[in-house]
């Protein structure tokens, strides 16, 4: 059957193409130093921030475990990850060297991915691949609906309850990377959740394009083994792990010639008359469209 191509494509040489050899280059551990450490505890959120230029990971501590996974602009949360337009720019299970890529109207990568030492399971037997943008983080609205019950630790809960204290509420809360997790597209084109394949250890690590507050969620699912609804629906507390966090500073020698990207350059107006919004000139003088 022939390949059908990919929708969105570039030309030579735009953002989408990454420096491989630079990427793959600062997963070196001799010229990194940890600077912040966190534990995600299972069935919780947690929100933390990144400098741009230093080194995320996530790791599964004690064995398997998905987490969902949120990103905005540190000064500006407006712009915030889009997970459809990353789905589309890179792929809908995404993994070393791909980007996650901020709303518009800045539309940038906010990070990309160095390393992931789950990018060997590639697809299983079902069409399952790791690391999703196709579902989004359980929620007990959804669960009231399923269930009639309430819970207030779904993922969507976990993420509001970590952001708080930064100011922000549920509002910014938006669909997520799903990390560690395996998921896929069954024959009749519904969403699957099979078990999560990660083993104590493992670690996905992205690069700081921008200043990041990230949050993540421990999933109430833990590793997904178990229906969470439905006739055989059962509690999966049993199969809940933490996650854990780093965050690393890059030697200076290591992140010589690399910039923080800026916003799409589009200065349109959108076929309105008036004149369009300048995003350089809204950054030079700090607005909150600003960095």
């Amino acid at each position: 059957m022939t390949k059908v191509p990919a929708a969105y494509q570039a030309n030579q040489g735009s953002v989408l193409d990454v420096d491989r050899d630079f990427y793959s280059r600062l997963r070196d551990p001799a010229d990194r130093e940890r600077i912040a450490q966190h534990v995600v505890p299972l069935r919780d959120g947690l929100a933390w921030s990144v400098p741009a230029g230093h080194v995320l990971r996530l790791s599964t501590l004690h064995g398997p475990q998905v987490g969902d996974f949120n990103l905005w602009h540190r000064h500006n949360p407006r712009e915030r990850f889009w997970a459809s337009r990353t789905r589309q720019l890179q792929r809908a299970h995404v993994s070393t060297f791909d980007r996650l890529w901020s709303t518009l109207p800045y539309l940038r990568p906010m990070a990309t991915i160095i390393a992931d030492t789950l990018e060997g399971y590639g697809v299983d037997d079902d069409g399952g691949r790791v690391h999703d943008l196709l579902g989004t983080r359980c929620d007990p609205y959804v669960n009231k609906l399923l269930t009639g019950e309430d819970f207030d630790h779904h993922c969507h809960s976990n993420l509001v309850r970590a952001v708080a204290p930064f100011g922000l509420t549920e509002f910014d809360v938006h669909d997520v990377l799903n990390v560690f997790q395996c998921t896929g597209l069954n024959d009749d084109d519904q969403y699957f959740m099979k078990a999560c394949p990660a083993r104590e250890g493992d670690y996905i690590e992205f690069f700081a394009e921008i200043d990041l507050l990230c949050a993540l969620s421990c999933c109430p699912g833990g590793d997904l083994s178990m229906d969470l609804w439905g006739p055989d629906a059962q509690d999966p507390l049993s199969t809940c792990q933490p996650i854990g966090v780093e965050v690393f500073r890059l030697s200076p020698e290591r992140l010589s010639g690399w910039e923080s990207p800026g916003y799409a350059p589009y200065r349109g107006g959108h076929g309105m008359r008036g004149p369009a919004v300048d995003w350089a000139e809204e950054k030079r003088r700090g607005s909150p469209g600003g960095r």
